[in-house]
């Protein structure tokens, strides 16, 4: 049988009501029994718009307190959350309204003529501008889910450019939790500070960690480096979670070193340069590279911060909510392989896709590494073909197929190049029998992508590497990309 698990910020708000649960800047800082109180009233006026158990609610939003009060409120009625990233295009967005098939969407003013473009084109409710108006009728409210139950459901496309929905379920996320404060520690004073996007699970596990714990955010509507050193110079954060790019931008920011009060700084969404976590160190950024994906509600391995400097460059050993191994003997590389009780059960309405991602109960995670002797796992690539710019997937085979929609396109390959400031560019190589020029393609790729999946650089090739059954070699691509790049940057 599946155990209950208390509604969070339910159990916080009458355990700690006056205990800080998000701070923001100079606003003035809400406690639980106040988050409680807004998400109470958001979640009638959900329920009143047709949020009940098992029904999804659809998010369209930057983050933002009222972000973190509509997930709040999504579980007081019992709903899904379906956090939607506003990177993307209308289209794009579009694409997983038809699969989660909401019966409320929601959005903020910013975002609302994306929302409402992707909602039309979907056929989903009209969205609805946060925070709703207040109704008269006050709704029930679940407090107690089951831990099998679905918390949440978040995006993650495949390398064919299909959108899948991760199911998060409440004993996900509890497992996850648990196993964070085990490896991190767990103080009542902890602030951890959130400036990664709360559509992403790495952004969004943080106000649910938090809740969990009955410990405050500091909430960042977005990332500005100046601002985030600020605030962990000044506000007594105790943890941060970033990506290898916001990391060094924090570094490049400013030259003075980090005093304060932080306990550990999470460094992932892919494998961090062994020269990036030494300049953070000796700035006093206490530095601990961890490795996770959506389908692990974020972290899977993290160093200790004890084992932080002992073992630069490893993502740290499994936590108690997931086994890892690697399909390969002991020191080689293979393909990392993960199961545990933060793991997802499968994706929304996708049967096929599930059964595809596991084998014997392990979910095939396509991500190279290998695990040394003791157990510290080393990760070499997120994935052999997938692009990691600034902590954002890149998956080749949609931006190749917007590239061929382009009149005279006949081939093309995307891959990514090292690059100091992102980890990774967006490139092409294209066969064409006239000249392409990024000018002129980019305005048919920004009708279909979101911006950071457009290419920095499209060189046109006269073939491209093929095996024997015509499947395009990436790595000789991705060799052939990065010396032509060179050469035209020694040679403008």
């Amino acid at each position: 049988m599946s155990a209950m698990l208390p509604d969070w910020l339910t159990h916080r708000a009458r355990a700690l009501p006056r205990v800080t649960a998000i701070s923001s800047g100079r606003r003035r800082g809400l406690s639980y029994a106040s988050l409680y109180e807004y998400a109470t009233r958001q979640a009638s006026a959900l329920a009143a718009a047709g949020a009940g158990p098992a029904e999804r609610v659809a998010i369209v939003a930057g983050t933002s307190r009222d972000f973190v009060v509509a997930m709040h409120a999504t579980s007081l009625t019992g709903a899904i959350f379906v956090p939607l990233n506003i990177r993307l295009t209308a289209a794009e967005i579009a694409e997983q309204l038809r699969n989660a098939e909401p019966a409320v969407v929601l959005c903020d003013k910013p975002r609302e003529a994306l929302a409402t473009e992707a909602a039309a084109l979907a056929g989903s409710p009209l969205p609805l501008r946060m925070p709703l108006e207040p109704v008269p009728e006050k709704a029930s409210f679940v407090d107690a889910h089951d831990e099998d139950s679905c918390h949440s459901i978040v995006y993650t496309s495949g390398t064919a450019g299909n959108a899948k929905g991760v199911m998060l379920t409440y004993g996900n996320f509890w497992a996850s939790a648990s196993a964070s404060a085990l490896n991190l520690g767990l103080d009542p004073s902890d602030r951890w500070l959130a400036c990664l996007p709360l559509n992403h699970v790495g952004g969004l596990s943080i106000p649910i960690r938090s809740a969990i714990y009955g410990t405050a955010v500091e909430l960042h509507t977005h990332f500005e480096p100046e601002t985030v050193n600020r605030a962990v110079r000044s506000r007594q954060i105790t943890l941060l979670s970033v990506v290898p790019t916001m990391l060094r931008r924090m570094l490049n920011a400013d030259d003075r070193h980090f005093d304060g009060s932080l306990r550990a700084v999470l460094v992932g969404g892919g494998p961090v340069p062994p020269t990036l976590l030494e300049r953070a160190t000796a700035r006093g950024l206490p530095v601990v590279q961890t490795y996770g994906l959506t389908e692990a509600c974020s972290q899977v391995t993290t160093l200790a911060p004890s084992e932080a400097m002992s073992h630069l460059g490893s993502a740290g050993r499994a936590l108690l909510s997931a086994d890892v191994r690697v399909d390969a003997p002991t020191g080689e590389a293979g393909e990392i392989l993960i199961r545990g009780p933060a793991v997802t059960p499968g994706y929304y309405r996708d049967p096929d896709a599930t059964a595809r991602a596991f084998a014997g109960g392990w979910l095939q995670t396509g991500d190279i590494g290998f695990l040394d002797r003791d157990g510290f796992l080393t990760v070499l690539d997120r994935r052999d073909d997938v692009i990691v710019s600034g902590g954002e997937n890149v998956y080749p085979a949609e931006v190749e197929a917007a590239l061929l929609a382009y009149p005279g396109i006949e081939a093309a390959a995307v891959v990514g190049v090292p690059d100091e400031e992102w980890g990774q560019r967006v490139v092409a190589a294209v066969v064409a029998q006239l000249p392409v020029e990024l000018g002129r393609v980019e305005p048919l790729l920004r009708s279909r992508l979101a911006g950071y999946k457009i290419p920095a650089a499209i060189e046109r090739f006269d073939v491209l590497p093929a095996t024997a059954s015509g499947k395009v070699q990436r790595r000789l691509v991705r060799q052939q990309m990065a010396d032509r790049l060179a050469t035209l940057h020694t040679n403008p």
